[in-house]
């Protein structure tokens, strides 16, 4: 009796952390779609008030974009290795 309710409780601890991962994985990745959506958006009000200088701040939007990406992904990728293992 005592075995099944320690069983029973380890399942449902081993439950709500892959949830808590899930969470995790969702929160990153709008983290990471809200990060990317303020770059690009503030990248095209400065090249609507100077369009000379639009070739630099696109390769610096791709640049800042990748980086936020990059970090994202990672925490993805972590959430979803804590649900697996």
């Amino acid at each position: 009796m005592i075995l099944s309710a320690i069983l029973l409780q380890a399942a449902a601890g081993a439950a709500l952390g892959k949830v808590g991962a899930a969470v995790g994985a969702a929160i990153a990745a709008l983290a990471g779609a809200y990060g990317i959506a303020k770059i690009g958006k503030s990248t095209m009000e400065s090249i609507a008030r100077q369009p000379e200088s639009a070739g630099n701040l696109r390769s610096a939007m791709i640049i800042a974009a990748g980086m936020v990406e990059g970090a994202a992904l990672f925490a993805i990728i972590v959430c979803l290795l804590a649900i697996v293992l």
